[in-house]
Formats: C-alpha cells, sequence, structure tokens
C-alpha cells in the first residue's frame, strides 16, 4: 500500500535548532521532502511495514515582522520556496511592541539595549501553531492524506494528533533529538532529524543553475544564526535591516 502523505513544516521549530546541528551549514530545502520520506519509509521497514510513501505535498508554516527585515523574509518566502514543486507557504504576521526587560538580580528593568541602545522590543506569534492545526484537521477531513509527517517538537500538537490517529490517520513526528519526547510518543511513529543533516547540507546537494531568488536564501540562514546566538531572542523574532540580518531583540 502507497500512503499518501502530507508534510507539515513548523518553519522556526525546524530552522532555530538546524544552525545547532548542521554546524553552520546552509539547508537546501529543495531536498527536505525527499529526506523526510526517504527517512520514514525507512522507519517503515524497520518496523517490518512494507507500505511505502508517496508525496502529496509540503506544506511550510512560518511567521514574520511588520517591517522591512519581515519583507525580505516574505519575499524570500513567496520568490523562493512556494515556487518548489510540492511546496505550500502559509505565513503570519507578527506585529512587535516596546518592552523592558526586569533583572531579579539587581531589580532593575531596562528598556534599551546597554550596548546598541536600540529600544527592546517583544514580538509575539501569531497563528502559526493554529494554522498547522487547522492544516492538519482540514485536510485530513477533505481526505487529502493518509499519512502525515510533522516536523515540530511543539507539545501544542498533541490534541490534533491523538484525533487524527483515533480516525484512522498515521502521524509521523520528526524532531530534534533530545527535544519533543512527548510528541514524539504520541505519534504512530517518529524519528530524529539529525539523522538527514547531511542530505540536506547545500555543499552535499547536487549541483544545480543557480536562480537569483536562492540568493535570498542567505537571509534566513544568517537570520536563524543571529536568533540563537542571542540570549534575549525569541525563537519568533527577527529583524533584518539593510545589509546583513540582524535579530530584534526581546525580553527572555
Amino acid at each position: 500500500m502507497a500512503y499518501r502523505t502530507s508534510i507539515f513544516i513548523d518553519f522556526w521549530n525546524f530552522s532555530l535548532q538546524w544552525r545547532n546541528r548542521a554546524g553552520g551549514d546552509r539547508i537546501d530545502w529543495t531536498r527536505v521532502p525527499s529526506a523526510l520520506l526517504a527517512e520514514s519509509e525507512r522507519l517503515l521497514q524497520q518496523s517490518s511495514f512494507e507500505d511505502t510513501l508517496h508525496l502529496e505535498e509540503t506544506l511550510v508554516y512560518a511567521s514574520y515582522d511588520e517591517d522591512e527585515s519581515g519583507r525580505r523574509l516574505k519575499g524570500w518566502f513567496d520568490a523562493f520556496l512556494d515556487k518548489q514543486p510540492r511546496f505550500r507557504v502559509t505565513t503570519r504576521v507578527r506585529r512587535s511592541k516596546p518592552r523592558s526587560v526586569y533583572c531579579r538580580a539587581c531589580e532593575q528593568s531596562i528598556e534599551r539595549c546597554p550596548h546598541c541602545e536600540e529600544t527592546l522590543r517583544w514580538s509575539t506569534e501569531k497563528g502559526v501553531d493554529t494554522a498547522i492545526v487547522t492544516g492538519l484537521l482540514s485536510l485530513a477531513g477533505e481526505g487529502a492524506f493518509d499519512a502525515a509527517i510533522l516536523v515540530s517538537s511543539d507539545t501544542d500538537y498533541l490534541p490534533a494528533v491523538e484525533w487524527l490517529q483515533t480516525r484512522g490517520f498515521k502521524v509521523i513526528n520528526a524532531t530534534w533529538a533530545n527535544h519533543g519526547h512527548e510528541l514524539a510518543r504520541a505519534c504512530w511513529a517518529s524519528f530524529e532529524l539529525d539523522a538527514i543533516v547531511p542530505e540536506l547540507r547545500q555543499e552535499h546537494a547536487e549541483q544545480r543553475e543557480p536562480k537569483r531568488a536562492e540568493l535570498d536564501e542567505a537571509v534566513t540562514d544568517t537570520l536563524v544564526r543571529e536568533l540563537q546566538e542571542d540570549p534575549y531572542a525569541r525563537t519568533d523574532a527577527a529583524a533584518v535591516p539593510e545589509g546583513e540580518p540582524q535579530l530584534q531583540r526581546a525580553a527572555p
């Protein structure tokens, strides 16, 4: 039997860990669906399942800030990623607001960064988790897939996963090592993304004709690095001013 399979990717949940696991290498997004599918099939074969997986589509869910940096990131989603075969990208805008950071040691609050004096800002996530849950349930209701590969470690998806599996759908969780144990246990099957990192590195990808839109991928890669290196950065907040991307600081 060939299971019609849709892939659901929580962009920030996946991307923010990529930098740590890949040693700073860039990711070839065009290889992500095939790598996820192949690893899922390998997992099934190890469990003596002879079934195969047939890709229906890859759905990527992400958020971006409502500023120049956010528009650049949104442009990368629209001009490159959403145009790849069988990719569909859903984005949600975030709106940031000033927010002070309170130090429990000295019992003082600061409103500006002590290094660059920029105003500290906080960005709230605008419905990405909800969009993924809606996508899972609505597409299942339409009979669009038999199996779903869910790329996330977020336990917010537990109710949706449990609902799907009580109705005969198969959910395979792909998450990073030492992350998301509860979600992985709840899913029909699970595997660690660390195993496919070598296949997804750009330096190991097949040679392709360069496209102008692909160059914008550097925006996302640098942005992710900045977010990981800064102790005040939220996993859903980033800013990309003129030149190299930089983070938008926020309260921890």
